[in-house]
């Protein structure tokens, strides 16, 4: 970021200094004139425009979760208050006071942009729900549709074990309906796909393609999901950009292949935005630590890519003008290989603020044209009002605006030296406006992401640049292109490192209502404290809060985290619909059995327990409930050794697993009946299945590894997914009192497909159901609970009631829960 200045430094053009914040795509600098000699003071701030740019953001943003009639009702009752306060301010009905006329012009302007953000996302409303569309949803119809692609096909995670789900952004042209009659309709479709051939789709490709409709989730503006039942039929090519900046892109992931997974999927992320190779475990520590808007083309690759070309301007003595054209070109060419999406005309709209500001000599200009581009994006678009990505670069940017240049010229009244100054506000600006945003997508508000994006700030410009060069050069020099990508690769090694090691520092970060009424809640109260602490007395009085809760609350929590419970003996973690039951071997190492659906899932059940090293993984079956989040398992931990069922089937859960063992190099162990495990307090035997099962209702079920294990002298049952099959084969061949356990693992998530007998002859005295909230199974079977609630067994359930755990005490077996687990479902 530029210093203030009669001359235009290098943070002016791109808007901010390289990667300063969330999403940082505004500069420090621009919220002032100039400075005085010791850099103290700060101009006033220009606000005419914030409130009509506010005010049209939120209407667009409310309209989109009403219907037409309610939004257009809005817009027309903010005209008739805009009116009546007009004419009021003129001195048409009475003669206004001083303080009400001072301040009634921007009341309003305010409702000017309730006006127009209500009335432009009303008309694109009407067009979502016009009759044709909505008719044929309404009877899921299967329709021929030609397309154009809005953005790039992005595959849905989590879904191993099924065919790859491709997400298409797509214009809809016109469609035939089941009657055969044409309908020209301009609404927007979200494409669901499985056929290989919609991948290689590019933006601005029109087609026709065939599928049934289904309604939308709401909150954008999209009319109709197609469920697409073949492969499309392109008609011609491309726009020859697109194709270009394809090659770019694709030139650029060839290039990342040799790198290490985090590095060559963090690499695309942070130069053009490609997530697809992203691993999800490190999708959430970056979310855990404020450092996602890394994952996403932000004002602030705009601003490291153009601020490296006007250094090259400077060095080559050009002139401001000539400066600021070939920034200009760069941020076209920037724009066609990043694909002119929704986040980068937000992206290159903040960078076209700071090139307009370094042209014009006028850097105090920034923040009022912050505002008339966000009313004018928002009026083009009014779907952007609800897009995450949108929201944390404008706020970062209004934050670097209003709270750096203060916080920085404070610090250095105190004594700080200017770069340490600059380096501490900038961030500390941006996260505080990000995270609200950051709060409502998470659920949680990080304590560590103004250090985290610290730490990050030296390594994300030359990544960014570095992998910027790899893309220009792949086309016509591919061995150069992967040597500038390995190059790059050590900067997103250390931003990878801050993440990873920020994600796990204890009481790191704290829970939060999620979604638009956490943001709202955290933003109301940002804002107030904001204001209140204008005020020395109030500044004081906070600052001591806060270091009372601090000193008062972390020691506790570092000391006595709560979880796990002293004495457990066995813990089912709420990972969503799959299971992950962990057995502690000593401190910091447990035998983990099955790994649930999701990596961070599982990664996350494992930080909870403090388990640093895996003993034994064992896979009870390959379902995707039980392999999908194997990944979270080995994740920075040693794993001894991995055993899994002699039932291969699925195939791909099977290689999901045996992919994830070879490339940590641990040892696959298929165990039949008979095989023993021992190590520290935990012993277990499997039991089961006693022979292979086949043609029964689900095979892998009925072939899942069945573990008796002890732990502290417990007797756990341990039932995988088997059903009524296995667990009939299991009591033919077992002596009475042979399946006797304190504890059970409920099978299946407690399905109907339980056998009587084989609970009455466990007879818990504590049953775990590891089961997903809101899931769509049926599952947990009520008279399977019911059956051992009259057995004298205490039910757990990790969707009521989160992490739960048995626990061996002193007055003998308990059980103790972490609370309730987010809404993860599978």
């Amino acid at each position: 970021m530029g210093s203030p200045g009669p001359g235009p430094g290098p943070g002016s053009a791109g808007s901010g200094s390289a990667g300063s914040g969330p999403a940082g795509s505004g500069s420090a600098g621009f919220g002032t004139s100039g400075a005085d000699a010791g850099g103290d003071r700060v101009a006033a701030i220009d606000l005419r425009l914030a409130g009509l740019a506010v005010a049209t953001w939120l209407a667009a943003l409310a309209g989109l979760h009403l219907t037409v009639g309610e939004t257009t009702l809005l817009a027309a009752v903010a005209a008739g208050a805009a009116g009546l306060g007009g004419l009021h301010l003129a001195g048409v009905l009475g003669r206004p006071a001083g303080p009400v006329r001072r301040y009634g012009w921007i009341a309003v302007a305010v409702l000017i942009g309730v006006v127009c953000g209500a009335t432009a996302t009303a008309a694109r409303l009407s067009v979502r729900d016009s009759g044709p569309v909505r008719a044929l949803v309404e009877e899921r119809a299967v329709v021929t549709a030609e397309l154009v692609v809005r953005d790039d096909p992005r595959p849905v995670r989590g879904v191993a074990g099924r065919p790859a789900t491709l997400l298409v952004p797509a214009e809809l042209t016109w469609f035939t309906g089941p009657d055969g009659r044409r309908v020209a309709t301009p609404a927007r479709v979200l494409v669901l796909a499985t056929d290989p051939a919609w991948r290689g789709l590019l933006p601005g490709q029109r087609l026709t393609a065939e599928g049934r409709l289904a309604a939308p989730r709401g909150g954008d503006l999209t009319a109709a999901v197609l469920s697409a039942a073949g492969p499309p039929v392109p008609h011609g090519a491309a726009p020859s950009a697109q194709r270009a900046a394809g090659s770019l892109r694709a030139g650029l992931q060839r290039a990342c292949l040799p790198l290490p997974d985090e590095q060559g999927g963090l690499l695309p992320g942070l130069v053009v935005g490609d997530t697809s190779r992203l691993p999800p475990t490190v999708e959430e520590d970056f979310l855990a630590t404020g450092m996602t808007h890394l994952n996403a083309v932000s004002g602030s690759n705009v601003a490291i890519v153009v601020g490296a070309v006007l250094l090259l301007a400077r060095w080559a003595r050009a002139g401001p003008w000539l400066a600021a054209g070939l920034c200009g070109l760069a941020l076209v060419g920037f724009v066609i290989l990043v694909r002119p999406s929704p986040s980068v005309v937000r992206a290159a709209t903040m960078g076209a603020i700071g090139l307009a500001a370094l042209a014009a000599g006028r850097p105090r200009a920034a923040l009022p044209a912050l505002s008339a581009g966000v009313a004018v994006l928002v009026l083009v678009d009014p779907e952007l009002a609800g897009d995450a990505g949108f929201a944390l670069s404008v706020l970062a940017t209004g934050g670097l605006l209003l709270l750096a240049p203060r916080w920085r010229d404070g610090l250095r009244r105190r004594g700080v030296p200017a770069g340490l100054a600059e380096a501490l506000a900038v961030p500390a600006a941006a996260q505080l406006a990000c995270a609200p945003v950051v709060a409502g997508i998470s659920g949680t508000v990080s304590l560590v992401a103004v250090p985290a994006n610290l730490l990050a700030v030296p390594a994300i410009a030359p990544a960014t640049v570095l992998g910027v060069l790899a893309a220009a050069v792949s086309p016509v020099w591919p061995a150069g292109a992967e040597f500038v990508a390995w190059l790059a690769s050590w900067p997103a090694w250390w931003l990878v490192m801050v993440a990873r090691h920020g994600a796990r520092l204890p009481a790191g970060t704290l829970p939060w209502p999620g979604g638009v009424p956490g943001a709202l809640l955290l933003a109301g109260l940002t804002v107030a404290l904001l204001v209140a602490t204008r005020h020395p007395v109030v500044r004081r009085l906070v600052a001591v809060v806060v270091v009372a809760v601090v000193a008062g609350t972390l020691p506790v929590r570092l000391a006595a985290p709560g979880w796990p419970p002293a004495g457990w003996v066995v813990a089912a973690c709420a990972v969503g619909q799959g299971d992950t039951v962990v057995l502690p071997v000593a401190a910091g190492r447990a035998v983990v059995v099955d790994a649930g659906p999701d990596p961070g899932a599982a990664d996350g059940c494992l930080r909870r327990l403090g388990v640093r090293e895996v003993a034994l993984l064992v896979v009870s079956h390959f379902h995707v409930d039980h392999t999908g989040g194997v990944a979270g398992v080995f994740r920075g931990r040693p794993v001894g050794a991995v055993l899994t069922p002699q039932w291969s089937e699925p195939a791909a859960g099977r290689e999901l697993v045996l992919a994830e063992a070879a490339a940590h190099s641990v040892d696959v162990v298929a165990g039949a009946a008979g095989w023993r495990y021992r190590e520290g307090g935990v012993e277990f035997t499997v039991i089961g299945p006693p022979r292979p099962l086949r043609g029964t209702r689900s095979d892998p079920n009925n072939n899942s590894l069945m573990l008796l294990a002890t732990v502290s002298g417990v007797r756990i049952l341990l039932a995988g997914d088997a059903e009524t099959e296995e667990q009939r084969a299991l009591l033919d061949g077992t002596s009475p009192g042979g399946l006797r356990a304190e504890v059970l693992k409920v099978a299946h998530h407690g399905s109907a497909y339980q056998d009587p007998a084989f609970l009455d002859a466990v007879r818990p005295v504590v049953a775990l159901v590891p089961v997903g909230t809101g899931n769509t199974y049926g599952h947990p079977n009520p008279a399977v609970l019911g059956r051992l609630a009259r057995g004298g067994a205490r039910v757990l359930r990790t969707d009521t009631e989160g992490d739960v755990a048995a626990v061996l005490g002193r007055a003998g077996l308990g059980v103790a829960t972490r609370g309730t687990p987010p809404g993860r479902q599978r």
